[in-house]
């Protein structure tokens, strides 16, 4: 499965000193990926290629059960090499590795 969708950036806000960004899958594609039946990982993650600009890399996407979507962790070096800052837009293409 290979999708692309938009979103924008946040800072995990659960510790104040926390430097992890995130971008949240909208939630229908969520609830897409939630139907694909695969064995159960770590944390209820889902392993998938990110791609942004011309940064691309294997990660995992993760249940944020507030936003009631997954999220996707943006590493520093992918943040500093497409210029995304806190709050601001992002373009992403996912394939689901799991399933």
């Amino acid at each position: 499965m290979i999708v692309e969708f938009e979103g924008d950036v946040f800072r995990w806000d659960a510790r104040a000193d926390s430097s992890w960004f995130f971008t949240a899958l909208p939630p229908e594609l969520s609830a897409d990926i939630r139907e694909i039946p695969r064995p159960y990982r770590g944390f209820g993650s889902v392993r998938v290629r990110a791609r942004i600009g011309g940064s691309e890399w294997s990660t995992s996407i993760f249940p944020d059960a507030e936003r009631g979507a997954y999220v996707l962790p943006l590493k520093r070096a992918v943040r500093d090499a497409e210029g995304l800052v806190d709050g601001g837009p992002v373009v992403v293409r996912l394939e689901v590795l799991d399933g």
